[in-house]
């Protein structure tokens, strides 16, 4: 997976593509004209504070043109200033998917001196407990370099890594098709 730039979110635009783009850029976008009468202080700080909310307070990486340019509403009446409704697509923005989240560093964490015995058994069991009850679109496990590296013992990638790797993410595969939720996205990262 290519990081993402620390000052970039991915938007989500009515037609439904995802483009990643700096926040500076879309506030200035989305100010339009009276971005020239405006501080160039103003804008970065309006930018930088709905990219934390994003980023750091939701945990989100991807957002649509309509949830940012709200935010930004808010900002900027926050800062003092007369706005109005920013004109995004008229197009019905569609819904989020729900996504339950789980840490895979925690799961190794938690088998203590079990390691992939234990593991295993306990990645089962945190899947099964996040779709029942979440009920969610996607499922998300975060972590998995670290956590690989952390049951087998390494500080450095190696082969044996590697093979884990591809287990967990085999296993995960598996375990999801048991649960008979074909509508539901498995995403390891």
């Amino acid at each position: 997976m290519i990081q993402l730039n620390p000052d970039c979110l991915i938007f989500q635009t009515a037609a439904g593509e995802n483009i990643p783009c700096s926040a500076e850029l879309v506030t200035i976008e989305l100010i339009g004209e009276a971005a020239s009468s405006l501080d160039p202080d103003v804008i970065e700080n309006a930018s930088a504070a709905v990219l934390h909310y994003f980023k750091k307070e939701l945990g989100r990486t991807f957002v649509t043109v309509a949830e940012f340019a709200e935010a930004l509403e808010k900002v900027l009446r926050g800062f003092g200033l007369s706005v109005k409704k920013f004109a995004t697509s008229g197009a019905k923005q569609r819904k989020l998917p729900r996504v339950a989240e789980d840490d895979l560093r925690q799961i190794a964490a938690e088998s203590g001196k079990g390691f992939e015995l234990f593991f295993f058994s306990n990645l089962r069991e945190h899947l099964h407990q996040k779709i029942a009850s979440d009920s969610p679109e996607i499922v998300r496990f975060n972590g998995l370099r670290s956590c690989v590296k952390q049951l087998v013992g390494a500080r450095r990638w190696s082969h044996r890594c590697q093979d884990l790797n591809d287990q967990i993410v085999d296993y995960l595969r598996i375990c999801l098709s048991a649960e008979g939720k074909p509508s539901c996205a498995l995403v390891v990262r």
